[in-house]
């Protein structure tokens, strides 16, 4: 028994992680991404102000290594067993786990947060994690932005081409060679004196708009025009560079 537990935690601290880590980078390298209204990033980010990037649990796998390149960034993670599991996939991934819920540590956690957020770090938040309901935004984000004063930035992945997984949200991720889009939607601020009705007018905002940025930029997969608009300038860097060399 005791070899067989020594063997299952070795399987999974050390080779499933990085070998489904190595597998999620194949797979995104392989994607043609693109990224629309970057302004509502960059207008913070340019000037070395942190956000919170936010997403559905549905949505999250270009993410990934996308945000590989927000360094530094910090997620919060639940302290359950399978908390630890996620959190020991994030350090691989060099971001900082900060282990807190609505339920256990939360304070705790929110106080790391806002330390992270006065040095700089970039915060991901996923708002209807870690099992739903779908859609649904948590008053955990929110709690958030007033603890550390960091703007909320909608982060909405689409791809042309998935698979949807039998888990309790479709949870989608983008097939080889597939077009992605990273939109990025309007910054949303959340003060810290909030009433309780006017925090929940301001989450259920935060919900409408994820959901209706979500529907809009699906939507962009039936309209070729919008497509064109998204991919064609690339397409035709590399035309002009095809006719100098013919």
């Amino acid at each position: 028994m005791m070899i067989k537990k020594k063997m299952n935690y070795l399987l999974y601290r050390y080779m499933l992680p990085y070998v489904g880590l190595l597998i999620v980078k194949f797979f995104s390298f392989t994607h043609r991404v693109r990224i629309v209204d970057p302004l509502n990033e960059r207008q913070f980010i340019d000037h070395s102000k942190g956000v919170i990037y936010i997403s559905w649990h549905q949505r999250f796998f270009p993410g990934i290594t996308f945000f590989a390149k927000r360094k530094p960034f910090a997620i919060m993670i639940s302290q359950s067993r399978d908390g630890e599991y996620m959190a020991h996939i994030v350090r691989i991934l060099g971001w900082e786990p900060v282990r807190g819920s609505s339920t256990r540590g939360g304070w705790e956690a929110l106080r790391k947060l806002n330390k992270l957020a006065l040095a700089g770090y970039n915060i991901g938040h996923i708002v209807d994690g870690p099992k739903g309901p779908v859609g649904v935004v948590k008053p955990g984000l929110l709690r958030i932005a007033q603890a550390t004063g960091l703007p909320i930035v909608p982060t909405i992945t689409s791809a042309q081409r998935k698979w949807a997984i039998n888990s309790w949200d479709k949870f989608m991720i983008p097939k080889l060679f597939s077009c992605v889009i990273i939109r990025f939607g309007k910054p949303i601020h959340v003060q810290t004196d909030l009433d309780e009705e006017t925090f929940e007018k301001k989450r259920m905002l935060v919900e409408h708009r994820l959901k209706e940025l979500y529907d809009d930029t699906d939507r962009i997969w039936s309209d070729p025009e919008r497509i064109q608009k998204i991919f064609a300038p690339r397409l035709e860097i590399r035309n002009f560079f095809h006719v100098l060399h013919r």
